[in-house]
């Protein structure tokens, strides 16, 4: 399955997890004796830098639903100082993986970071710096001097995180409407398909000549305000190159179905319709051509950009398939 998801597996996009960078180490007391000087000068070492939390970017959706039963995450202490001036070793850094496209605000920090490049890494709570030796405190008043300081504490934030899917192609339509059924026939995604409303309850995803598509459950009137499954995920459209509106020809006119989507879509997040999109007739082997025609002549009202298939018929697949890599190309 893409990114590492799999079907069985509960998809979670927000989660808070606990972050604690590490301590610094104490400085120390100590001594440098020998023979030729009995009671010795200072050489007591500064402790260690703590270590950091670093947030990494990688391609896998499924991280945040692995984390549901370990939500602390601690970086490592710094070691305390040693004799013969020695510093205290670093504390180990701990990096905690998220989803491309994530969102992480640092809540003790008022600070927020977005993750967009697989690979990316970003620090967002430091290690305590270290304690200093009594060898710091040397001076021509003060030649053996007796004091040293602890290590300072690390950060400590919850992380709030939110997951925005960063995908190529967005499938919006009412539910029913053939978008897991499209999806399956231009990727290799198995998605779950039914002949009832809300059979996608997360966000499915395909790739397809190495572009992602996702396909969100089914918006219906009120989705942008909270109504049905389709709202808690429009957001995984929201970062999408262009969008696909899928609209089965058993409807009477499709544009009033594209307006109805169109509305939900601004009402949520009037960038979204900026996006460049296409209108997809859908389940075309429900009607007759001449009815399918007249479906897509009405529907190019709204664009120039209107395509027809049918997910049972192979040829029309593939003629689909064939005109929305162009379509996708043009844009880049």
């Amino acid at each position: 399955m893409l990114l590492g998801y799999t079907k069985n597996m509960k998809f979670v996009d927000e989660i808070t997890l606990t972050a604690i960078a590490g301590d610094g180490g104490n400085g120390v007391v100590r001594w440098n004796q020998n023979r030729n000087n009995p009671k010795g000068g200072p050489a007591g070492g500064n402790g260690g830098r703590g270590g950091d939390v670093v947030l990494r970017a990688v391609r896998d959706i499924s991280l945040l639903s692995r984390y549901r039963g370990n939500t602390v995450f601690r970086a490592g202490n710094g070691g305390s100082g040693g004799k013969s001036s020695l510093y205290g070793a670093t504390g180990e850094d701990v990096v905690i993986d998220l989803p491309v496209g994530s969102i992480v605000r640092v809540a003790e920090l008022d600070k927020v970071y977005e993750l967009l490049e697989e690979g990316e890494e970003v620090v967002v709570l430091k290690g305590g710096r270290g304690g200093l030796g009594n060898e710091h405190f040397k001076s021509s008043r003060n030649v053996r001097p007796t004091e040293m300081t602890g290590g300072k504490s690390g950060q400590k934030s919850e992380l709030e995180i939110e997951l925005k899917l960063i995908a190529d192609i967005g499938l919006v339509g009412f539910p029913n409407a053939g978008k897991t059924s499209l999806l399956n026939a231009l990727t290799n995604a198995q998605a779950k398909v039914g002949s009832y409303a809300f059979t996608t309850l997360d966000p499915n995803l395909g790739e397809f000549h190495k572009y992602i598509i996702a396909d969100i459950p089914g918006i219906i009137e009120g989705a942008s305000k909270g109504k049905g499954l389709g709202y808690q995920f429009l957001r995984h459209i929201s970062r999408t190159k262009t969008l696909i509106f899928c609209i089965s020809v058993e409807l009477d006119d499709p544009v009033v179905a594209y307006e109805a989507l169109l509305g939900e879509l601004r009402t949520y997040d009037k960038k979204m319709v900026d996006a460049p999109f296409l209108i997809a007739l859908t389940k075309t082997d429900l009607r007759t051509p001449e009815e399918v025609e007249r479906s897509a002549k009405v529907a190019q009202k709204v664009t120039p950009n209107v395509l027809v298939v049918s997910s049972k018929d192979e040829e029309s697949r593939k003629q689909f398939g064939d005109d929305l890599i162009r379509f996708v190309r043009s844009l880049e």
